[in-house]
C-alpha cells in the first residue's frame, strides 16, 4: 500500500469511528479565534493534562498553536451550530447570541457548556500538515451536562441511548 492509498484508507477507518466534538478558543492580538476539532483526548491526571490536532499552524488554528493559554469547549447535542460554525472558514464567530464572556485571564468562553477546561501548551509535535498539542489543564468550568453529541461520517450526531 502506497502512503496515497494508506490516507485514504486511514480516512476511510475513521469515518465511521465516533468521536467527542471539542472547541477551542483563544484571545490573540488580532482578535479572538476558534475551531472545532474531534481529536480532544485525556492524556494524564497527574498533571492534568489533554491532547488534540489541528490540520494546519495558519489561521485559527495557528492563533491557538501561539496562544499562551487557550479554552477546550467538550460540546453536547445543543452546540451542534456552533460546533459546524467553528469548522467552516470565514463564518460568523464570537457573536453576542452564541453566549459569549471573556474570562479575566483573557479568553473567549462560551457560557452555555458543560465543560470548558483553561489549558496552556505543554508540547506541539508536527505530523505532516498536522500538529498534535498536549496541554497542561490549568482551570475547569463546570455547566450544565445535556445530551452528548458525536462526530461520525463528517456529521454531527446525537449520541442515543445506553446499551
Amino acid at each position: 500500500m502506497n502512503e496515497f492509498e494508506a490516507g485514504d484508507a486511514l480516512k476511510r477507518a475513521f469515518r465511521d469511528h465516533p468521536a467527542g466534538v471539542g472547541l477551542i478558543t483563544a484571545q490573540t492580538p488580532e482578535g479572538p479565534v476558534g475551531l472545532t476539532v474531534s481529536s480532544v483526548a485525556s492524556v494524564a491526571v497527574d498533571p492534568p493534562a489533554l491532547s488534540f490536532s489541528v490540520t494546519r499552524a495558519t489561521g485559527s488554528a495557528g492563533g491557538v498553536l501561539r496562544a499562551d493559554s487557550f479554552i477546550v469547549h467538550l460540546l453536547d447535542a445543543r452546540h451542534a451550530d456552533i460546533a459546524q460554525t467553528f469548522a467552516v472558514s470565514g463564518t460568523e464567530r464570537f457573536t453576542q447570541e452564541q453566549g459569549w464572556e471573556m474570562l479575566p485571564s483573557g479568553e473567549p468562553l462560551l457560557r452555555d457548556v458543560r465543560v470548558a477546561l483553561r489549558c496552556r501548551s505543554l508540547h506541539q509535535l508536527e505530523v505532516g500538515s498536522s500538529v498534535i498539542v498536549v496541554a497542561g489543564v490549568l482551570d475547569a468550568h463546570f455547566g450544565e451536562a445535556h445530551e452528548p453529541m458525536s462526530y461520525i461520517d463528517r456529521e454531527f450526531r446525537h449520541l442515543g441511548d445506553k446499551i
